[in-house]
């Protein structure tokens, strides 16, 4: 029989449980800083084993100088590229008006004054039609100005962390052993196997895909640089380099990027003659950064991903389709090493399913 001493002890039960959850949120939100340098510290930790691997196995060196030289490589490798491209990268923005939000809305209403000039000899009013699809008020000038200064400012916020992400991976390369003696420790005994090897193939497979993502955005941006450049298009570096952060979202980025690099080259030719010169030149771009986005989405990524991975690319593609479906921009960029982690997980704890079997048969 349910009396009133059980309704009360219920709901203070409720009423602990959803307190805890609500400091825990905000212990989270409060230390997010912390999270995201562990997140970076783990993507290259995963990135840099395997020059930890060969430096240990093929050139006898310690696990702590192998660490450390690792460590010592890539922070060589990121001051030099910040030291060569950041100047530039400043040097071109600032050209481009891309820090100034009412430049580059001067800008593109010279585009538009120039644009509709040259419509309008074709008798296709373009003030009519923006007006008709109220496009005017969707606009938002500050989106680019918004968008580089974000990036900067992830920029300089990881230079600020970089030294606690660089402390952190150095003890999750060292001491990777005895987090894995720790781990064993905590999981039940049944399930040690299991779990430790999850841990070696995810570990693994992830390493690879990373470095896979990492080969594909240096690719990606020298393909674009290479189109900016034939067309003699000005500020090709910063356009390019804009256009392959973009190309982190799968499939959709790299539209984006096309898009956002025929309007940058509108602009950076904003003195130049529309219909021989502006107009032509952002076509080509536009069409230049199509065909490296078919190249990449056909040929470059499904190679880079499915060998990294051991995925077919057609499976690649439909998970990213569906995250991107379920959960957005976010699902799509997290969906690969998700499902990775997922299909290890299934094998190894449900390895007589057909389905898993079907899936994890190259794991």
């Amino acid at each position: 029989m349910i009396t009133s001493k059980t309704i009360a002890s219920g709901i203070l039960k409720a009423v602990t449980v959803i307190a805890l959850v609500s400091l825990l949120l905000v212990f989270i939100y409060k230390i997010q800083s912390v999270l995201i340098y562990i997140v970076l510290a783990i993507v290259f930790s995963l990135i840099a084993n395997p020059i930890v691997e060969f430096l240990k196995h093929k050139l006898k060196f310690k696990n702590a100088l192998a660490v450390i030289t690792t460590l010592l490589i890539f922070l060589v490798i990121f001051v030099g590229l910040l030291f060569l491209f950041v100047p530039m990268l400043l040097s071109e923005s600032s050209n481009l008006s891309l820090l100034d939000t009412n430049s580059i809305e001067k800008k593109c209403l010279e585009v538009y004054s120039q644009l509709n000039f040259y419509l309008q000899k074709r008798n296709i009013n373009l003030s009519q039609v923006i007006k008709s699809s109220d496009l005017t008020s969707k606009l938002n000038f500050s989106f680019f100005t918004n968008f580089f200064n974000s990036v900067l400012s992830t920029i300089s916020s990881f230079g600020i962390g970089l030294g606690a992400t660089l402390f952190i991976s150095f003890f999750f390369l060292k001491d990777k052993v005895t987090f894995i003696t720790g781990i064993k420790t905590i999981i039940p005994d049944s399930n040690e196997a299991k779990i430790l090897n999850s841990i070696h193939k995810t570990k693994d497979l992830l390493s690879r895909y990373f470095i896979g993502l990492a080969i594909q955005l240096v690719i990606v941006s020298l393909l674009y640089l290479i189109v900016l450049l034939i067309f003699g298009v000005q500020n090709a570096f910063v356009i390019a380099f804009l256009c392959a952060i973009l190309n982190i979202i799968p499939y959709v980025g790299p539209l984006i990027g096309a898009i956002l690099a025929g309007i940058l080259t509108m602009l950076s030719n904003i003195n130049s003659d529309f219909q021989t010169q502006t107009l032509p030149t952002t076509i080509y771009v536009i069409i230049g950064f199509i065909i490296v986005h078919l190249f990449d989405s056909n040929v470059a990524s499904p190679i880079i991903f499915s060998k990294s991975v051991n995925s077919h690319p057609l499976e690649i593609f439909l998970i990213i389709l569906i995250a991107g479906i379920l959960f957005g921009i976010v699902g799509m960029i997290i969906a690969v090493p998700l499902y990775t982690i997922l299909k290890v997980v299934g094998k190894e704890f449900l390895p007589n399913n057909k389905i898993i079997q079907l899936l994890t048969q190259n794991i």
